[in-house]
Order: C-alpha cells, then structure tokens, then sequence
C-alpha cells in the first residue's frame, strides 16, 4: 500500500512540474508578446509625433506654395506685357515696310522718264538693302514672339501643377493618380502600412479605398506618411462582411469622409 502511495504521489509530482514548466512557457510567451506589442505602440506614436509635425509644418508649405504661384502670376504679366511691346514694335515696322515701299513706286514714277539709269539703281540697291534689314528683324522679332509664347505656356502649367498640389493638401485628399499597395496589417491594431509615401501623393488625413477584382472592400483613413511609406487605420465597419485585408491588396484615393450628423 506504501509503495502504491508513493508511485501516485511521484505521479502528481511529475505532473505538477510538466503544468509548472508549460505555464512558465506561456508566461516568457506572453513577455515577448508584450514587449512586440509596446515596441509597435512605440513605433505608431513615432509616426504619430512624424505626422502632427507635417501637419504643424503643412501651413508653411502652403505659403511657399502662394509664394510661388504669386511669382509665377508676377513673371506671366511681366512676360505678357513684354509680349505686347515687342508685337507693337513689329506693327511699327511693318507699317514702315509699307512706307517705303510707296516711297520706293513714287521714285520709280518720278524717275520713269529721267533717262538717269545709275542714280535710279543706286537707290532701288539702297531700299533693298533696307527691306532685307527690316524683314530680318521681323523675323528675328517674330522668333522671340513664339519663344515668350512657349515661356507663357510652361508657366501657365507650372502655375496649374502648383495650385492643383495645393488645393489636394488643402482639401485633404491623396492625389487622384495614387496607386499603392498594402505592405504590411496589424489587425489587432486596426491599422496598415503602405507602400508609397508622400512622393506618391498620400496626404495625411484623407480616405483611401482598397481595391479587389475590381470593388471596394474596404476604407482606411492615413494617420501618417513619409517620403516611400504610410500607415493608415481601418475605417470602422467599412470591411466587406465577407473579405479579409491581404497584403498585396491594391490601394486607391476614396471620397473624403465627413462627419456623421450628431458626432
């Protein structure tokens, strides 16, 4: 009886350190789980701090912006009026053109009948010389015309670019030419990192679609971006019913979310 006492008590020796040993596993577990989740935390409030300074930063880049697009209104009317200067100056030119030309008929009738053959050659070489002068700076000046002409069309899209970059920043909204892809998901923090930055055209604060076989399964809204990289958290109660986030999936600009009545 003292021997089967013994094995049994052996027994729940041995499974008391086989439970012991399984929770001290689960425990080191629950560390190293705890110590990714605080590292992501960090992480995320990183990107966090890295956002709020673009958005403290964003009103000094919308004054460079006006900055710029007023330069570029100041050299436009510059150019423009440079424009209208140098085409007055090419009517003046062609009105002399005319002159001379009368003059140059009014001579030959004078001379017609002078019988003085020299004198009258002398003067026609004069005038010619003086027509190939002026159509050369008609054509010189013309040259310049289409070349301000050319300037005026590359600041009119310069000035375009500009006030369409801004006006994206000031609405909130991604550039409509963005197209991305989800990098990486964090379920259990309701957010994702994708594969393209603000040099792609992601803009904090603006609603992304994602994208499978041709619908929409889900919105994010960007919480952080940098210059190849962003995060965006799941909108609440926009993932389809029946579809899970993948990695790959394909990430457009969406329709900029506004507030519910009541919020």
């Amino acid at each position: 009886m003292a021997n089967v006492f013994g094995i049994l008590t052996a027994i729940v020796l041995a499974l008391s350190a086989f439970v012991a040993f399984k929770n001290k596993a689960t425990y080191e577990t629950n560390i190293e789980n705890t110590k990714t989740q605080k590292k992501n935390l960090a992480d995320s409030e990183l990107r966090l701090t890295k956002a709020q300074k673009i958005v403290t930063d964003l009103p000094v880049e919308i004054a460079g912006v006006d900055a710029e697009v007023e330069k570029l209104g100041t050299a436009e009317a510059t150019q423009k009026k440079a424009n209208d200067d140098l085409t007055t100056k090419v009517s003046e030119k062609t009105k002399k053109i005319g002159e001379n030309k009368e003059k140059l008929d009014d001579i030959r009738a004078k001379t017609e009948k002078s019988g003085n053959i020299n004198e009258l050659a002398a003067k026609l070489r004069a005038t010619s010389a003086e027509l190939e002068t002026l159509a050369a700076s008609i054509d010189s000046a013309t040259g310049r015309v289409a070349n301000m002409t050319a300037q005026n069309a590359a600041t009119d899209a310069q000035i375009s670019a500009a006030k369409a970059k801004f006006e994206n920043f000031a609405s909130g909204q991604s550039l409509p030419e963005l197209n991305t892809r989800i990098r990486s998901i964090y379920p259990n923090w309701g957010f994702v990192t994708l594969a393209a930055g603000n040099n792609a055209g992601v803009v904090t604060n603006s609603t992304l679609n994602v994208v499978r076989n041709g619908e929409t399964i889900a919105r994010l809204l960007v919480t952080a971006v940098e210059s190849t990289s962003a995060s965006a958290s799941i909108v609440p109660d926009s993932l389809a019913s029946d579809a899970t986030l993948m990695v790959g999936d394909r990430v457009v600009p969406g329709t900029k979310a506004t507030a519910k009545p009541g919020n």
